[in-house]
């Protein structure tokens, strides 16, 4: 009986296992090596259970038996290495070996030289074993540790969640290709004990359990969608069963009172209760369904919440680094991951690359992405899986030592902007589900990222440019430093210079003076005029220094303005008095419109005075020989007006607006003077600013111009302007 159980166990155990792989991909072929793997374990069950039976032919069942354990020795091979590799890795040399020493150990299987005889038929059996054991225990070795090479050498370069697989894989082998052997060969053969075979079967059932939980708890072949779904049916088939039977149970002891006939089958009743079975079944079946992903996928997301969370997401920022983090924690919290960055390619003038994503996530230098790139390059922009790369694959090795699991290139207008890298899923691995979820978001996720580095590429032009503004302010703040100390030097040597020069043309002009008027004796006509051009220009030149002394005066805060109440009329007719001379000698007639009375008011007298004489004096050498230059005074609107009108050069339209500035000289007027300075009305400006007044110009090119200046009379003060 109990080989009876044991029996049933395991074969319920295989076929449902290896049905459910191999439906799920028909075409792959580690499923179908699995699926012919669980139908050579139920043969073993069957067979095995045969050979117990005394009854039967023994010997034909127990050499049966070791065919059906060689070819699971050898198709167990064939898995392992598949689902290790994840390519089918054997050659077709190395297939070929193993077949054909296969085919011979299953020639030695059925031949008296493994077992010649039965010396006890049990039950259970004791065969006779033959010299053909010795080929088949080694055959048998040879692939288990083929098998635990490959296994070893797979732990060591795969992920947390491999390993986890095929530590399960290990524990399955342990009992199926060690401990059986050892109680179904060794202990039978070499110490006569057969108590152990009726079991033989839990062995197969132990590594069927272990790869199936290897399966559907940590997703080894992804059949845990198949898996569920089945279970939902079964559930469902089988509640509709006993719905079935007792609303047919209590309608037969309700209507019939207790008596059922084949009547009864097809009664209104009974076509009744299969109709609301009928409509009762996509209920049913949709409990079922939220029942068993409640219980096999409570951590699964659903796809229509992800992508409108995601698409808000994308849709809430520009802001490139931000969008990234923020999206990066988003697939995974979806996804389960244990990491999951960005790495995005722009362009600002030169190359540059953006890395963002979940805290502490891989940092992929440029060299690795160089490799990932020259990869996509060759072999399109599909979803690269580091599990599926070949083992030696340098960019595997690459992947695997960032613990990266996913890869996603974004492409745009089949150029690549960047990749999106996920790490291993916290339990189980990437489904067929989820690689339609990434594909299905990427092009969303490309706008929302080009638009995000188009904000993030002018806002690095700004910066760049706001570098470049601040070094060229820094720069020009610099020299304009530089300039201030030099033009403080210049005011320095200026002032300096103007003292020192003044001293000697004041007795140059005293002396000049004193031979004009006679005071030395008597000159001749000729002498008188060369006198007076020398004494003119010694003037001009005392006037000059003057006009530099009140510059630096004014660079250095030391031009005081002193007011005293002064008859303006007097000091402008003075001025006329002293530049009469040089009118004559330009061939010019200077006129002075004076009011009939004296104007007082409270000025500085040197300075206005040296205004009045350089309105004149520029006029005089600015005008046309025989022309007629007017100075007017006037009171007028509770103000003192004074203007010098020409005839002269003019100031063209678009120097105006400089004239007044400090060494400024129109074009015309340096062509026509080239030894004037440019301070004389500078000075002029700051001088009847510092009186309250306005300058007052008038000119067009090549008619004349008007000079003068406004200075308001101030009522109830010492220095006001009276009119006497």
């Amino acid at each position: 009986m109990l080989s009876f159980y044991v029996l049933v166990l395991s074969i319920f155990a295989s076929i449902s296992v290896g049905v459910l792989v191999f439906l799920n991909n028909v075409k792959s072929s580690v499923n179908r090596i699995y699926a012919i793997l669980t139908l050579l374990f139920v043969l073993f069950a069957l067979v095995n259970h045969l050979s117990l039976d005394v009854e039967g032919d023994q010997l034909f069942y127990m050499r049966a038996v070791m065919v059906l354990s060689t070819l699971i020795a050898a198709f167990a091979y064939i898995f392992i290495n598949a689902v290790t590799s994840k390519k089918y890795s054997l050659s077709r040399s190395n297939v070929g070996v193993i077949a054909i020493a296969t085919v011979l150990v299953i020639i030695v299987d059925i031949s008296p030289l493994l077992f010649s005889g039965i010396a006890s038929s049990g039950p259970p059996p004791q065969p006779v074993a033959g010299v053909g054991m010795l080929v088949y225990i080694l055959h048998f070795i040879i692939l288990l540790g083929l098998m635990l090479f490959s296994l070893s050498r797979a732990l060591r370069n795969s992920t947390e969640e491999k390993q986890r697989q095929l530590r399960l894989v290990i524990l399955g082998i342990i009992p199926t290709f060690i401990i059986s052997p050892i109680t179904g060969i060794i202990l039978p053969l070499v110490f006569s004990y057969t108590q152990f075979i009726v079991i033989a079967p839990l062995y197969s059932f132990f590594f069927v359990a272990c790869v199936g939980y290897a399966i559907f708890k940590h997703r080894l072949l992804d059949v845990k969608l198949a898996a569920v779904r089945s279970a939902a049916y079964v559930f469902s088939l089988a509640s509709l069963g006993i719905i079935y039977y007792m609303l047919a149970y209590a309608v037969s002891i309700t209507i019939f009172q207790g008596q059922t006939t084949s009547s009864v089958s097809v009664s209104p009743i009974n076509i009744l209760l299969a109709l609301i079975l009928a409509f009762a079944f996509q209920p049913i079946k949709q409990f079922f369904d939220k029942l068993t992903d409640s219980i096999f996928y409570k951590d699964r997301y659903q796809t229509d919440d992800f992508f409108a969370e995601f698409s808000e997401l994308l849709a809430s920022t520009t802001d490139l680094r931000g969008l990234l983090e923020r999206a990066s924690q988003q697939i995974a919290a979806t996804f389960k991951t244990e990491q999951a960055f960005f790495l995005l390619y722009y362009t600002n003038g030169k190359r540059h690359h953006m890395s963002a994503g979940t805290t502490k996530h891989s940092r992929l230098p440029m060299a690795d992405a160089l490799l990932l790139d020259q990869t996509v390059a060759m072999n399109g922009d599909e979803i690269i899986m580091t599990h599926i790369l070949p083992e030696q694959s340098s960019l595997r090795r690459m992947l695997v030592s960032h613990k990266i699991t996913l890869v996603m290139p974004l492409v745009h207008a089949g150029n690549g902007i960047g990749y999106v890298f996920l790490g291993e899923l916290r339990s189980g691995s990437y489904t067929k589900r989820d690689l339609k979820v990434l594909t299905t978001v990427a092009d969303e996720l490309i706008i929302a990222i080009q638009n995000a580095l188009s904000v993030h590429e002018i806002k690095e032009i700004n910066a760049t440019l706001q570098q470049r503004i601040d070094v060229a302010t820094k720069e020009l703040r610099s020299s304009n430093s530089q300039l201030r100390h030099l033009d403080e030097v210049k005011d320095e040597f200026i002032s300096m210079a103007s003292h020192q020069l003044r001293t000697p043309l004041t007795s140059i002009k005293g002396y000049m003076s004193m031979v004009l008027e006679g005071d030395m004796g008597k000159i001749t006509p000729q002498q008188h005029v060369v006198l007076t051009e020398a004494f003119n220009s010694s003037e001009r030149m005392v006037r000059l220094i003057a006009d530099f002394l009140n510059v630096s005066r004014l660079q250095t805060g030391k031009f005081i303005i002193e007011k005293n109440p002064v008859d303006i009329v007097s000091v402008v007719s003075g001025e006329v008095s002293s530049l009469q001379m040089i009118a004559k000698s330009h061939d010019m007639k200077l006129v002075f419109h004076a009011p009939k009375t004296p104007i007082i008011i409270a000025i500085d007298e040197a300075k206005i005075r040296q205004v009045i004489m350089n309105f004149i004096d520029n006029a005089i050498y600015y005008s046309r020989a025989n022309s007629t230059i007017t100075v007017n005074v006037e009171s007028k609107d509770s103000a003192v007006n004074f203007t010098v009108v020409d005839a002269g050069i003019g100031v063209p339209p678009e120097e105006q607006v400089m004239l007044f500035n400090k060494f400024f000289r129109a074009k015309n007027a340096r062509k026509q003077r080239p030894d004037g300075t440019g301070v004389g009305l500078y000075l002029a400006k700051k001088v009847i600013t510092a009186h309250d007044g306005k300058m007052i110009f008038a000119s067009n090119a090549g008619e004349g111009s008007t000079f003068g200046f406004s200075i308001p009379v101030k009522q109830g003060t010492k220095t006001d302007v009276l009119t006497q």
